[in-house]
């Protein structure tokens, strides 16, 4: 396991290398995950290019550090992160949250983004007072109240199914994940809000969404690719909120293509 005590904090990460001259892929995690959401990319990716990954804090087996969190936070760990690797103009592909650290990440440091890769993501997600009752459940009653709910946005009902040993695992994910932690970066989402930037945005980026998303649903994300100049648009099928897990072979297929247009 790999380490770096970055910002008061220690965040836990991983990078796998590739050949000299590769391009390098840096993956973000969603609210209520770590960075396992995005192993069966990662499996399909590697050797073909270098590989970094981590837990924000709050989340994994990072630190959870004071709370709540700002977006600039989860943006400066990012930063401090790919800054502590000696990390330049990487393709950045973030997740829900993940995504909108990688919007704050380009908008302060344009020389550690070499392209954006968005899934299921806005400029603003959610608003004031959902973030506020959501806060308040999972400090009073915990991550297990609100679960079912979640997981309903996260994944298709063909996922859910009982007997799908992956789908207890990603409750299991989201369930035990640091109480402060996920409410702090609830917080974070509530005030961020890079509508303004996204017009802004001069590298090539393309915006996925799965199909059956309900937490940052297709039109959101389209909006956003339509804010964003020359963005490419993609629409995965058959998958909700985390396309990494339920179509993971068809998102590579997506970001490869992507990327040989770079």
């Amino acid at each position: 396991m790999q380490f770096a005590y970055l910002n008061d904090v220690a965040i836990h990460y991983q990078t796998i290398g590739a050949p000299a001259g590769k391009p390098v892929i840096v993956f973000a995690n969603a609210l209520g995950t770590d960075f396992r959401i995005w192993r069966d990319v990662i499996v399909r990716l590697a050797g073909d290019f270098a590989i970094v990954t981590y837990d924000k804090r709050g989340h994994g087996l990072s630190d959870t550090g004071e709370t709540p969190y700002s977006m600039d936070d989860h943006v400066s760990d990012l930063e401090a992160l790919l800054d502590h690797l000696q990390v330049r103009e990487a393709i950045i592909c973030g997740l829900s949250v993940g995504g909108v650290i990688a919007q704050g990440l380009y908008a302060r440091r344009k020389d550690l983004v070499r392209a954006l890769i968005l899934c299921n993501t806005a400029p603003k997600i959610g608003d004031e007072d959902g973030w506020n009752a959501r806060i308040r459940t999972v400090t009073e009653s915990g991550i297990a109240a609100l679960a079912d709910g979640i997981l309903e946005k996260w994944f298709t009902p063909s996922f859910r199914s009982p007997e799908n040993g992956e789908f207890a695992g990603y409750r299991n994910m989201l369930t035990r994940t640091s109480v402060e932690g996920y409410a702090g970066t609830c917080a974070a989402l509530r005030d961020a809000d890079y509508t303004r930037d996204a017009g802004l945005i001069g590298v090539p980026a393309l915006c996925v969404v799965g199909d059956q998303d309900g937490s940052t649903p297709p039109e959101i994300v389209l909006a956003m690719a339509k804010a964003i100049p020359g963005a490419n648009y993609e629409v995965i099928s058959d998958a909700g909120h985390l396309p990494c897990v339920e179509q993971p072979e068809t998102l590579v297929a997506v970001m490869r293509a992507f990327i040989g247009t770079l």
